[in-house]
């Protein structure tokens, strides 16, 4: 690889022992992915937030590096973690799990990463079109790249954490203009509701097309931010698709021939996704057997304000039932906007809950179940497809409105 005179000093160590060994991580994998070069990042988003996901391994690595001195140089937000530090007991979390949680939250602070949310551009980091950066996370990623047209691989928390130390990252992959165009066309004739329908369209497409870049074609152009974010969680869920582009709707596909560039297709079109699709995708995703719902989960992607005032909206007024229960996941950024804008109040006298800084699929094993939770409901494909294989829990999938409704009665209604 060519090095910058900078790079090559920091290689050398002449900026120190944490920086120089991410230097040298970051070499490597240049010349494993065969960048020629480094490129400047203005942000990072780190996963692994919790001690569970980066295991005790991880913890200890990074709590080192904090005691060495490193310091980040570039924007660096964390991924959600194993616990709501301030509602750890309700969750039947341990002293000792919580103690763990806590001391590997403060190392990354030390270093200078932000709080933590699945949602980065929700709360502040926000890269320009154009911009190189390097996020883990793969809703993130998928955002960052689609929606925003930023440009990132996915990368794993050591590397994330060496571009975060180094500022740079190895110019390959997303990165690079020739590797961005689409690959695959998707026609869309469904009638799009709320998120939960983009999601379904993700889980849908995402196997579909095969690790490339799918192109969306017909989805309105009201298409809004969160229904974006759905589209994207769905199709990282299902496969390892992290770039799409939607026709009139996300920045590098003005039109047909931008998303494809070299690349345009012929006229045909590689898949449908109609109104059939789109019941049976919801009707896989909604895979529960009882009528009853323990708990209703909101919030992965974490919410937005807009997703938390909705719910506040719908609760207005009305009570959860005593039988279930209702969380909303967001960033610490998120309920101290919804508690200003009086939100948060509305959730909480109608029996809800706003967790902080948390995802329930990087948290302690068996966290539901061990709480009593069997059956739950949500509005998140990603949850919806991942979480019951690891936690032993059957979810019933649909809209938000659908969600609070079962939260309210205590049962899904069955269409």
């Amino acid at each position: 690889m060519r090095l910058s005179d900078e790079e090559k000093r920091i290689l050398q160590g002449e900026l120190g022992h944490p920086v120089q060994k991410a230097m040298e991580l970051q070499v490597a994998l240049g010349e494993l992915f065969e960048a020629e070069e480094m490129t400047t990042i203005s942000s990072v988003h780190i996963s692994g937030g919790g001690v569970v996901s980066a295991t005790k391994a991880g913890a200890s690595y990074v709590e080192e590096l904090a005691k060495e001195g490193a310091r980040f140089v570039a924007n660096a937000t964390l991924n959600p973690g194993a616990a709501d530090l301030s509602f750890w007991k309700e969750m039947g979390i341990s002293e000792e799990g919580f103690a763990e949680e806590k001391t590997f939250c403060d190392a990354y602070g030390k270093m200078g990463a932000m709080c933590r949310s699945c949602s980065p551009y929700d709360i502040g980091n926000i890269p320009r079109f154009g911009e190189h950066v390097a996020w883990g996370e793969t809703s993130a990623v998928i955002f960052a790249n689609s929606v925003l047209g930023a440009r990132t691989n996915p990368v794993g928390p050591p590397a994330a954490i060496a571009a975060a130390l180094t500022g740079r990252e190895p110019l390959s992959g997303y990165h690079l203009d020739r590797n961005r165009y689409g690959t695959s066309r998707v026609l869309v004739s469904a009638s799009l509701g709320d998120g939960a329908d983009y999601g379904a369209l993700g889980f849908f497409a995402g196997p579909k097309a095969h690790g490339g870049v799918p192109v969306f074609v017909g989805m309105p152009s009201s298409t809004s931010w969160d229904q974006l974010k759905a589209l994207g969680a769905g199709l990282t869920s299902a496969s390892s698709v992290t770039l799409f582009h939607a026709v009139g709707i996300t920045p590098e596909a003005r039109t047909e021939q931008q998303a494809f560039g070299p690349k345009m297709p012929s006229a045909s079109y590689d898949l449908e996704f109609g109104d059939t699709e789109l019941r049976s995708t919801l009707d896989r995703l909604s895979a529960a057997k009882k009528e009853e719902v323990n708990m209703v989960i909101i919030g992965c992607p974490h919410s937005s304000i807009h997703e938390i005032r909705r719910v506040a909206e719908l609760v207005a007024g009305r009570r959860v039932h005593a039988s279930s229960g209702l969380w909303l996941f967001t960033s610490v950024v998120m309920n101290a906007y919804a508690k200003r804008a009086g939100y948060k109040q509305a959730i909480e006298s109608a029996g809800g809950r706003i967790i902080c800084e948390m995802c329930p699929g990087t948290s302690w094993k068996n966290l539901f179940k061990n709480l009593g939770y069997r059956t739950l409901a949500t509005n998140s494909a990603r949850w919806a497809h991942g979480l019951p294989r690891g936690m032993g829990v059957e979810f019933h999938y649909g809209s938000l409105e659908r969600c609070v409704e079962a939260a309210v009665q205590g049962r899904w209604a069955w269409r």
